[in-house]
Protein backbone atom coordinates (compact mmCIF):
# COMPACT_ATOMS: atom_id res chain seq x y z
CA UNK A 1 0.00 0.00 0.00
CA UNK A 2 1.09 3.19 -1.33
CA UNK A 3 0.34 6.26 1.23
CA UNK A 4 1.34 10.10 0.58
CA UNK A 5 2.44 11.35 3.53
CA UNK A 6 2.17 14.92 3.64
CA UNK A 7 6.02 16.45 5.34
CA UNK A 8 5.18 19.91 4.30
CA UNK A 9 6.60 21.72 7.59
CA UNK A 10 7.85 18.87 9.29
CA UNK A 11 11.17 18.62 10.66
CA UNK A 12 13.59 16.19 9.22
CA UNK A 13 16.50 15.76 10.59
CA UNK A 14 18.91 13.50 7.63
CA UNK A 15 22.27 11.93 9.19
CA UNK A 16 25.12 11.74 6.26
CA UNK A 17 26.61 14.29 4.09
CA UNK A 18 27.04 11.57 0.76
CA UNK A 19 24.77 10.99 -2.33
CA UNK A 20 22.09 8.96 -0.28
CA UNK A 21 21.26 11.87 1.91
CA UNK A 22 21.43 14.48 -0.96
CA UNK A 23 18.62 12.44 -2.20
CA UNK A 24 16.57 12.68 0.16
CA UNK A 25 17.13 15.94 0.91
CA UNK A 26 16.02 16.80 -2.62
CA UNK A 27 12.90 14.74 -1.71
CA UNK A 28 12.35 16.68 1.33
CA UNK A 29 12.55 20.00 -0.12
CA UNK A 30 10.20 19.28 -2.53
CA UNK A 31 7.58 18.39 0.44
CA UNK A 32 8.67 21.96 1.82
CA UNK A 33 9.81 20.41 5.20
CA UNK A 34 12.45 22.08 7.73
CA UNK A 35 15.73 20.11 6.89
CA UNK A 36 18.32 19.45 9.53
CA UNK A 37 21.62 17.57 8.04
CA UNK A 38 24.33 15.99 10.05
CA UNK A 39 27.28 14.57 9.34
CA UNK A 40 31.36 14.74 9.28
CA UNK A 41 31.24 16.16 5.86
CA UNK A 42 29.12 17.17 3.18
CA UNK A 43 29.09 17.26 -0.67
CA UNK A 44 29.24 20.03 -2.16
CA UNK A 45 25.53 20.06 -3.43
CA UNK A 46 24.54 19.89 -0.02
CA UNK A 47 26.80 23.13 0.81
CA UNK A 48 25.12 24.72 -2.25
CA UNK A 49 21.39 23.90 -0.77
CA UNK A 50 22.84 25.56 2.73
CA UNK A 51 24.25 28.22 1.04
CA UNK A 52 20.82 29.09 -0.72
CA UNK A 53 19.59 28.63 2.76
CA UNK A 54 17.56 25.94 2.16
CA UNK A 55 18.66 23.75 4.72
CA UNK A 56 20.55 24.27 7.96
CA UNK A 57 23.78 22.48 8.51
CA UNK A 58 25.45 20.76 11.49
CA UNK A 59 29.07 19.66 11.07
CA UNK A 60 29.74 16.24 13.53
CA UNK A 61 30.93 13.06 13.80
CA UNK A 62 28.39 10.93 15.62
CA UNK A 63 29.83 7.93 17.61
CA UNK A 64 26.91 7.39 20.44
CA UNK A 65 23.45 7.32 18.69
CA UNK A 66 22.09 7.05 21.71
CA UNK A 67 23.14 10.48 23.09
CA UNK A 68 22.84 12.06 19.72
CA UNK A 69 19.05 11.01 19.90
CA UNK A 70 18.46 12.30 22.95
CA UNK A 71 20.09 15.48 22.20
CA UNK A 72 17.80 16.91 19.39
CA UNK A 73 14.99 16.36 21.99
CA UNK A 74 11.26 16.17 21.02
CA UNK A 75 11.88 18.62 18.06
CA UNK A 76 11.97 15.96 14.81
CA UNK A 77 9.44 14.32 13.47
CA UNK A 78 11.15 12.23 10.98
CA UNK A 79 15.17 10.99 11.03
CA UNK A 80 16.36 9.67 8.04
CA UNK A 81 19.96 7.56 8.84
CA UNK A 82 22.12 7.93 5.62
CA UNK A 83 25.67 7.45 6.26
CA UNK A 84 27.64 5.04 5.11
CA UNK A 85 28.12 3.16 8.30
CA UNK A 86 25.62 0.09 8.26
CA UNK A 87 25.78 -0.28 11.47
CA UNK A 88 25.68 3.05 12.67
CA UNK A 89 22.11 3.37 10.85
CA UNK A 90 20.81 0.77 12.51
CA UNK A 91 21.51 2.25 15.68
CA UNK A 92 20.38 5.80 15.01
CA UNK A 93 17.07 4.43 13.67
CA UNK A 94 16.28 1.96 16.43
CA UNK A 95 17.41 5.16 18.89
CA UNK A 96 15.18 7.49 17.11
CA UNK A 97 12.54 4.64 17.01
CA UNK A 98 12.21 4.87 20.58
CA UNK A 99 11.95 8.17 20.81
CA UNK A 100 8.91 8.09 19.05
CA UNK A 101 10.30 9.73 15.29
CA UNK A 102 9.32 8.20 12.35
CA UNK A 103 11.94 6.74 10.92
CA UNK A 104 14.28 6.17 7.26
CA UNK A 105 17.28 3.73 7.34
CA UNK A 106 18.96 4.02 3.23
CA UNK A 107 20.72 0.22 3.79
CA UNK A 108 17.40 -1.27 5.37
CA UNK A 109 14.32 -0.76 4.17
CA UNK A 110 12.61 -3.52 6.56
CA UNK A 111 12.76 -1.39 9.53
CA UNK A 112 12.09 2.07 8.15
CA UNK A 113 8.38 2.96 8.68
CA UNK A 114 8.18 4.44 4.89
CA UNK A 115 9.52 3.95 1.31
CA UNK A 116 10.41 6.43 -1.32
CA UNK A 117 8.96 5.16 -4.37
CA UNK A 118 10.33 6.23 -7.57
CA UNK A 119 8.20 9.57 -8.41
CA UNK A 120 7.29 10.47 -11.86
CA UNK A 121 6.40 14.39 -11.70
CA UNK A 122 4.66 15.62 -15.18
CA UNK A 123 3.14 18.85 -14.69
CA UNK A 124 0.14 18.66 -11.47
CA UNK A 125 0.60 14.71 -12.12
CA UNK A 126 2.48 12.99 -9.82
CA UNK A 127 3.19 8.68 -10.03
CA UNK A 128 4.68 6.50 -7.57
CA UNK A 129 6.09 3.35 -8.70
CA UNK A 130 7.37 1.10 -6.27
CA UNK A 131 8.72 -2.69 -6.23
CA UNK A 132 8.20 -2.70 -2.47
CA UNK A 133 12.21 -2.33 -1.78
CA UNK A 134 12.84 -5.27 -4.20
CA UNK A 135 14.21 -3.04 -6.87
CA UNK A 136 14.95 0.60 -6.85
CA UNK A 137 16.26 0.12 -10.32
CA UNK A 138 13.40 -1.49 -12.17
CA UNK A 139 11.51 1.28 -10.40
CA UNK A 140 13.38 3.98 -11.78
CA UNK A 141 13.03 2.33 -15.48
CA UNK A 142 9.32 2.13 -14.80
CA UNK A 143 8.85 5.73 -13.88
CA UNK A 144 10.81 6.84 -16.85
CA UNK A 145 8.68 4.71 -18.88
CA UNK A 146 5.49 5.82 -17.50
CA UNK A 147 6.20 9.61 -17.90
CA UNK A 148 6.83 9.54 -21.96
CA UNK A 149 2.89 7.97 -21.39
CA UNK A 150 1.51 11.21 -19.95
CA UNK A 151 0.81 13.88 -23.34
CA UNK A 152 0.05 18.11 -23.35
CA UNK A 153 -3.37 17.25 -23.71
CA UNK A 154 -3.28 15.12 -20.49
CA UNK A 155 -2.14 17.68 -18.14
CA UNK A 156 -4.32 20.31 -20.29
CA UNK A 157 -7.31 18.13 -19.02
CA UNK A 158 -6.39 18.14 -15.66
CA UNK A 159 -6.61 21.49 -15.91
CA UNK A 160 -9.96 21.55 -17.33
CA UNK A 161 -11.11 19.27 -14.78
CA UNK A 162 -9.60 21.69 -12.24
CA UNK A 163 -11.77 24.52 -13.34
CA UNK A 164 -15.11 22.41 -14.42
CA UNK A 165 -15.91 20.57 -11.37
CA UNK A 166 -16.16 23.53 -8.32
CA UNK A 167 -18.83 24.96 -11.02
CA UNK A 168 -20.57 21.18 -11.07
CA UNK A 169 -20.82 21.17 -7.36
CA UNK A 170 -22.43 24.54 -6.90
CA UNK A 171 -24.89 23.56 -9.29
CA UNK A 172 -25.55 19.64 -9.51
CA UNK A 173 -26.05 18.27 -6.13
CA UNK A 174 -26.37 14.84 -7.49
CA UNK A 175 -22.75 13.19 -7.50
CA UNK A 176 -23.61 10.22 -9.88
CA UNK A 177 -25.34 12.64 -12.32
CA UNK A 178 -22.09 14.76 -11.62
CA UNK A 179 -19.98 11.99 -12.62
CA UNK A 180 -21.49 11.37 -15.73
CA UNK A 181 -21.25 15.03 -16.92
CA UNK A 182 -17.52 14.93 -16.06
CA UNK A 183 -16.99 11.68 -17.81
CA UNK A 184 -18.66 13.31 -21.25
CA UNK A 185 -16.28 16.36 -20.94
CA UNK A 186 -13.19 13.71 -21.06
CA UNK A 187 -14.32 11.40 -23.68
CA UNK A 188 -15.73 14.28 -25.68
CA UNK A 189 -14.12 14.41 -29.12
CA UNK A 190 -13.95 18.57 -29.66
CA UNK A 191 -12.84 19.03 -26.63
CA UNK A 192 -9.78 17.02 -26.82
CA UNK A 193 -8.89 17.87 -30.18
CA UNK A 194 -8.99 21.52 -28.56
CA UNK A 195 -6.80 20.43 -26.04
CA UNK A 196 -4.58 19.06 -28.51
CA UNK A 197 -4.19 22.68 -30.04
CA UNK A 198 -3.72 23.86 -26.64
CA UNK A 199 -6.68 25.71 -27.03
CA UNK A 200 -7.93 25.37 -23.52
CA UNK A 201 -10.02 28.47 -22.92
CA UNK A 202 -11.90 26.73 -25.95
CA UNK A 203 -12.26 23.52 -24.47
CA UNK A 204 -13.59 25.50 -21.31
CA UNK A 205 -16.57 26.86 -23.18
CA UNK A 206 -17.51 23.17 -24.74
CA UNK A 207 -17.09 21.64 -21.21
CA UNK A 208 -19.69 24.46 -19.80
CA UNK A 209 -22.04 24.17 -22.85
CA UNK A 210 -21.87 20.34 -21.68
CA UNK A 211 -22.28 20.72 -18.24
CA UNK A 212 -25.38 22.87 -18.83
CA UNK A 213 -26.63 20.79 -20.79
CA UNK A 214 -27.01 18.26 -17.85
CA UNK A 215 -28.06 21.28 -15.51
CA UNK A 216 -31.41 21.37 -17.88
CA UNK A 217 -31.60 17.93 -17.32
CA UNK A 218 -31.17 17.46 -13.59
CA UNK A 219 -34.44 18.00 -11.16
CA UNK A 220 -31.80 18.19 -9.05
CA UNK A 221 -29.91 21.51 -10.21
CA UNK A 222 -29.17 24.31 -7.49
CA UNK A 223 -30.49 27.85 -7.78
CA UNK A 224 -27.50 29.93 -8.18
Amino acid sequence: MILDFKFEGKYVVIVGGGVEAYRKIMSFLDADSKILVVSRKFLLDIHRLHQLQKIDLFQAEIKDAAAFVKSLGNSPDVLIAATNDRDLNFRLVNQAKAAGFMIYCVDNTNISDFRFPALAKIGDVQITVSTSGKSPSMARVLRQRIEKMVTKEDLLQIRLQDYIRPLLKKKISDQKIRKIVISEIIEDKQINKLLKKSKLEDAKQFALDIAESFMVKSPNMKEA
